[in-house]
């Protein structure tokens, strides 16, 4: 999906300020304070784009629709669909806790390059499509 393809359909982020958006190049907005990242951005601290690559360091995978609230997608039980997910390290910032593209855990290998995403999430009742963030292995390196 392009960024004039999610305009033209009404999608928007699950949440204002977490990446750049909309951007063909997204970036997470993470928040640096003596020296130390953090990711969502903390209020009161500077802004910064974090790195759209890191290094995959660890990963499981959902295998269950998970409890609601906090979850708010619009699958149930019997549609819910299996993901991965884990921790991708950028470099010289932070890790970062993130869904895959990839959810076969034979195709994700510790270590593997992994680069940010902006994907769909869910759709409301309304229509509206809603995007999120991802982490996909890199091809072809």
């Amino acid at each position: 999906m392009t960024v004039d393809d999610a305009l033209s359909e009404g999608c928007r982020p699950v949440a204002e300020g977490l990446f750049t958006w909309p951007s063909d190049e997204p970036r997470l907005i993470g928040s640096l304070k003596d020296g130390r990242y953090s990711f969502p951005a903390r209020p009161g601290e500077d802004q910064v784009l974090l790195e759209s690559r890191g290094m995959l360091w660890g990963f499981t995978t959902q295998q269950f629709r998970p409890p609601s609230p906090p979850y708010d997608g619009n699958d149930d039980a019997a549609t819910f669909v299996p993901y991965a997910l884990g921790y991708v390290e950028l470099p010289g910032q932070l890790k970062v806790q993130a869904r895959f593209t990839e959810s076969d855990p034979a195709k994700l290998v510790i270590g593997q390059e992994m680069e940010l995403r902006i994907v769909p999430y869910t759709t409301r009742p309304d229509g509206t499509e809603i995007l999120t963030y991802a982490f996909a292995p890199v091809e072809g390196e």
